[in-house]
């Protein structure tokens, strides 16, 4: 039977694009398993008010889902475990630039590397030899871990995925370049907790929104690194507002409580996130 997840990070109140994307995942799991999980491991920014109302707002639609509920912020030893055996196999290396340094070394360069979402990280402390980077970390200096793409895909060979909306893919890691995993601050990166927890929780369905169809180039790749058998894909549309861009926390998108108050019911606002019962 499918197993589905609707992952949601604690970070403010959810929207219509939350909606349809969780009420994607109930639908697709069918008579299978609805799994919801709560990825937390930004600590700064997840709230645990944030948090009860994602309960209260998924609930307040109709969803329901099974116990018990995955906290990535309970589990970091499973990262931890899964950075271990990626640094076994030589494909992570410490990064030691900062933000505005990446930046002015990208504005340097003439064709810097393009992803999806503007320039990559161009390499910088990848070429480091190993003395340079042992006495940097002796000497205190704040780094994240890198996976080394490169060196990742020579080990693992060819590699693909199956998208229910757009069939066999042949996985392109490059498209997001030496991702980071893990920085001081967090043992884990979405791209690395994500393809653990699916894993663990034995995910056989992925459903989410087109704008992360670049990620599962990568996770594909963790998942060979890490021994895991991939499920299988379906990136579905994403709801936008009348300008035609795509709803998001950041632009202050209006929350489904927001709705709520103005006294809608869970069925008009299924509706309005455009989905039909």
């Amino acid at each position: 039977m499918p197993v589905t997840r609707f992952a949601p990070s604690p970070t403010g109140l959810l929207h219509l694009g939350h909606a349809y994307s969780a009420l994607f995942a109930r639908h697709a799991a069918g008579d299978g398993h609805f799994l919801l999980r709560i990825e937390d491991i930004d600590a700064g920014r997840c709230r645990p008010e944030f948090e009860a109302a994602i309960f209260e707002d998924l609930a307040w639609l109709g969803l329901t889902w099974e116990v018990p509920v995955r906290r990535q912020s309970e589990h970091l030893d499973d990262y931890r475990a899964a950075l271990d055996r990626l640094r076994a196999l030589d494909v992570l290396y410490p990064c030691f630039c900062t933000r505005k340094e990446i930046q002015a070394e990208v504005a340097r360069m003439a064709g810097a590397p393009q992803g999806p979402d503007g320039p990559l990280y161009p390499g910088t402390c990848r070429r480091l030899d190993r003395n340079e980077r042992a006495r940097r970390i002796a000497e205190g200096r704040p780094y994240a871990l890198r996976l080394d793409v490169g060196a990742a895909v020579r080990r693992t060979g060819p590699l693909f995925w199956h998208d229910r909306g757009r069939g066999r893919q042949t996985a392109t890691p490059e498209l997001l370049g030496d991702v980071v995993l893990a920085r001081k601050d967090a043992p884990t990166s979405y791209h690395l907790a994500v393809t653990v927890d699916d894993h663990l929780q034995g995910v056989t369905l992925v459903t989410r929104g087109l704008d992360l169809f670049a990620s599962t180039h990568v996770h594909r790749l963790l998942q060979a690194l890490l021994g895991y058998d991939p499920p299988e894909y379906h990136h579905h549309g994403l709801v936008t507002d009348k300008s035609g861009q795509r709803l998001a926390k950041r632009t202050d998108a209006k929350a489904i409580r927001a709705y709520r108050d103005q006294g809608l019911t869970p069925a008009e606002v299924r509706r309005l996130a455009g989905w039909t019962d």
